[in-house]
């Protein structure tokens, strides 16, 4: 269950960073309101994670995750353009999220 939590709690952070930039600096109340409650959901089902998960692995796995997808969706719906080193750069955050999820013991 606490995979599912996990997932929830990136879902959440995900939503609400889109929102953020979709609120346009908070000019946007019903976006910005909408990163507000997602912020909320995602921290709430985060603290659930931590009460099994090891902090640092927990916030490892939920920002990575969460750098990578808001990094897709800036490029997708955003229209943001990243060069090669940007594209390293997230590589290398998926490939420590796959380490800490597939390699290593401490995420049980």
């Amino acid at each position: 269950m606490v995979w599912l939590y996990l997932l929830i709690a990136i879902a959440g952070e995900v939503v609400g960073t889109t929102a953020l930039k979709a609120s346009n600096g908070f000019t946007h109340w019903g976006y910005a309101g909408f990163s507000f409650v997602s912020y909320a959901f995602a921290f709430y089902f985060l603290a659930i994670v931590l009460k099994t998960m090891p902090v640092g692995v927990a916030y490892a796995i939920w920002s990575g995750t969460g750098v990578a997808m808001v990094t897709m969706i800036g490029v997708f719906v955003f229209g943001q353009k990243l060069d090669l080193y940007a594209y390293l750069g997230i590589a290398l955050i998926v490939a420590g999220v796959f380490v800490l999820n597939i390699l290593s013991d401490t995420t049980a």
